[in-house]
């Protein structure tokens, strides 16, 4: 798989595709990580921050946006630290 990637992301349309929605897949994979690092099934976390199984499995699949306040509580709920930052796009000059 990890090939195939490595070899869609020469195509100038896939790549700007999946440039699009790096930020979302990072976020989502980050959410899964500190649940999973406290040891929590999405029902367990769901519970802890007063919201539905549902919702937590939205959140991780990257079918929904979290607000900060949101982020906070799971960051609470598992332990962690919310860091949020602004980080230079490959090869965008900060005024083009």
């Amino acid at each position: 798989m990890s090939d195939l990637h490595q070899e869609w992301l020469q195509d100038p349309e896939y790549r700007e595709a999946y440039d699009t929605l790096a930020g979302e897949f990072s976020l989502a994979e980050r959410l899964i990580e500190a649940r999973a690092g406290a040891g929590f099934s999405q029902a367990e976390l769901a519970k802890r921050i007063d919201t539905t199984q549902s919702v937590i499995a939205r959140l991780e699949g990257g079918h929904s946006k979290p607000s900060t306040r949101t982020l906070e509580k799971i960051a609470k709920a598992t332990g962690t630290r919310l860091k949020i930052s602004f980080e230079p796009i490959r090869g965008d000059a900060a005024h083009a």
